[in-house]
């Protein structure tokens, strides 16, 4: 049976430059993927924040040119500047049609992001 799933990952970008930002959004989604295993057809939105400290370009340019997502809605926002949060941070929320339950799916955090949420083992 197909359902919509989200799918959360979160990784940390080394710089405010535009090859950092695309380089961090091209791992983060391509280890989602994999991690997953959807096709791009399957993605029906994908919406990325970063915090304030990143702004050298939007992440939606990576995953358009450097993974072919041209066909998916992409949009792009600032995340709460919350006191004490994690600086540098690039996070995204696929949602995704699957045969996967939400207890099946794999969210990603990598880098300075492992600590946001705690690593599923998968199925």
């Amino acid at each position: 049976m197909s359902r919509v799933v989200g799918i959360r990952g979160a990784t940390t970008v080394d710089e405010n430059t535009k090859e950092s930002i695309q380089e961090a959004t091209t791992d983060l989604l391509t280890q989602i993927v994999e991690a997953n295993g959807f096709d791009v057809e399957d993605v029906a939105a994908c919406y990325f924040t970063t915090t304030v400290d990143l702004n050298a370009d939007f992440p939606a340019h990576a995953a358009r040119a450097g993974m072919g997502w041209t066909d998916v809605a992409l949009l792009c926002g600032h995340e709460m500047q919350v006191p004490g949060g994690l600086g540098m941070c690039l996070r995204v929320l696929l949602i995704v049609n699957s045969d996967k339950r939400p207890s099946e799916v794999v969210n990603v955090y990598s880098k300075g992001a492992v600590h946001l949420r705690s690593q599923p083992t998968g199925p």
